[in-house]
């Protein structure tokens, strides 16, 4: 009787398992079926990616106060960073650039956009130095400290200055490089790792279903 029991509850199990499963499964399908960028997604983010990105208000290079819906007015690969950054910020910019240039190829117009993190010395003009020298259609964009914080917490990105006492400081970052869509919103997010190529390859997927 014991034995029957056993079994009967092994059978149980397994049928529900299947049955959760199958939901799950077809739960799965149902969202990447309602989902058009479903064939360009390489990861998963936490919280969806509505939570990333939104308004803000920020001062371009000329001195102009300039909203979201100014600067990414078509799609974008939006970067965080600073100028007197002695690596890591160049080297992503310049990385970003060339991913541009490679979505340009393709016949896809992409704007580069990167927002400081460090207002205190980044004026309009030095924005307007740094981002001429990685690409001639890179934004660049300072504010207060209040409106950089803003933005960075819109974007969920992390930044905090290194208190040295002098004008030498370093600023802690993330490195983060973001795909806004017009109309959509965040699209994909860009590691350190992620080549000129990859980037350029999944932006034209994204930009091409939207």
């Amino acid at each position: 009787m014991l034995e029957n029991y056993a079994k009967l509850a092994v059978v149980a199990v397994v049928a529900f398992f299947g049955v959760f499963g199958g939901y799950l499964w077809n739960k799965d399908r149902e969202a990447r079926t309602n989902d058009p960028f479903a064939d360009c997604r390489t990861s998963a983010i936490a919280g969806g990616g509505g939570e990333i990105g939104g308004p803000f208000t920020l001062v371009d290079e000329d001195g102009k106060t300039v909203t979201d819906k100014d600067v990414l007015a078509k799609p974008s690969l939006v970067y965080f960073g600073y100028s007197f950054c002695p690596d890591v910020c160049p080297l992503d910019g310049a990385r970003n650039a060339e991913a541009v240039d490679l979505l340009k190829a393709k016949g896809l117009d992409v704007t580069p956009v990167f927002i400081s993190i460090d207002p205190e010395r980044d004026t309009p003009a030095v924005l307007k130095d740094f981002t001429a020298n990685l690409h001639p259609d890179m934004i660049g964009l300072t504010g207060t400290l209040e409106q950089v914080q803003a933005a960075s917490r819109a974007y969920k990105t992390y930044f905090k200055k290194q208190d040295t006492g002098d004008q030498y400081y370093m600023m802690d970052h993330s490195t983060f490089t973001y795909l806004m869509l017009p109309g959509s919103g965040f699209a994909d997010f860009f590691t350190r790792d992620d080549t000129a190529e990859q980037i350029a390859t999944r932006a034209a997927c994204f930009i091409e279903k939207s």
